[in-house]
């Protein structure tokens, strides 16, 4: 991986992180917090939507979908285990 793929890992990583915190509890979480929420939601997102056989064409675009949506399932699972 070079250092240029690295930063739009990153960056994708905090936008997602970020649109997960708006959705699910309505604001962000901070940089460092909204990059690591966003590279585990793109790690778990990836992994869903492969299970899912869900296809992702568009590469920035569709990894940004798909590590929202892995940041917000984690979220919002993490509230759910939390409330218990």
């Amino acid at each position: 991986m070079t250092l240029e793929q690295l930063l739009i890992f990153l960056l994708i990583g905090a936008v997602a992180g970020w649109l997960a915190g708006l959705i699910i509890r309505g604001g962000g979480f901070g940089l460092i917090r909204n990059i690591i929420i966003g590279v585990l939601g793109a790690l778990f997102g990836g992994w869903l939507f492969g299970v899912l056989d869900i296809p992702v064409d568009n590469e920035w675009v569709g990894s940004l979908i798909t590590a929202t949506a892995g940041a917000v399932i984690l979220l919002f699972l993490l509230g759910f285990l939390r409330r218990r």
